[in-house]
């Protein structure tokens, strides 16, 4: 899998992507779904059998599991936004999307067992044709030569690439307030323009 700290950075550019207002509350649950997958990693203190459902890999990172979990971070999270108003829809979606980004991301390595996108329904492990990322060490193990290494390997391949997609969208967003504010402005100097002619 990727590190813990790059499933965290994945949800920070989601956020910082997004149009949703954001408050201290929503970058903790951002991270917590982000990274709340791996918790299934307990399985192999229980000597889980590997490929299994609730193996690693297995139903926590599956499909259904972002969206079950995204309904009841945006259910307790989010109190006061009306069920099913716009808000509530947007919140769910990028909810989804982060806590799916974790699956999506142990897809793109170059080891282990696949991810069951489709559990419970189907059990099938799948990975992604390219898979550029190595796995990363598994607790303290992380903070070594090898952990480093592949620490480096995900900053090449997903800190960059998605701090460059996080630029382009906020300089677009910033780019399109400007000319919002321009065309706003080029509107009431032509109303003044036309009230008070010379």
């Amino acid at each position: 899998m990727p590190s813990a700290f790059t499933h965290a950075f994945a949800a920070f550019a989601l956020g910082k992507a997004s149009g949703v207002k954001r408050q201290v509350r929503f970058w903790v649950l951002s991270v917590f779904c982000a990274v709340v997958p791996d918790v299934d990693v307990v399985s192999f203190y229980f000597h889980v059998e590997r490929g299994s459902m609730f193996g690693h890999r297995g139903l926590t990172h599956s499909l259904l599991f972002a969206v079950l979990l995204a309904l009841v971070v945006v259910w307790l999270g989010f109190r006061k936004t009306p069920a099913f108003s716009q808000r509530w829809w947007k919140l769910l979606l990028y909810f989804f999307i982060v806590t799916a980004s974790h699956g999506l991301l142990d897809a793109l390595t170059n080891g282990g067992a696949g991810v069951a996108f489709f559990a419970p329904f189907d059990a099938t492990r799948y990975f992604f044709l390219w898979r550029p990322i190595p796995i990363s060490p598994i607790g303290l193990r992380f903070f070594s030569q090898r952990g480093l290494e592949v620490f480096w390997n995900e900053f090449l391949w997903i800190w960059i690439p998605a701090s460059l997609v996080v630029g382009v969208v906020l300089l677009y967003r910033r780019l399109r307030v400007a000319r919002e504010v321009s065309s706003s402005l080029a509107a009431r100097f032509q109303r003044l323009s036309l009230e008070y002619p010379r």
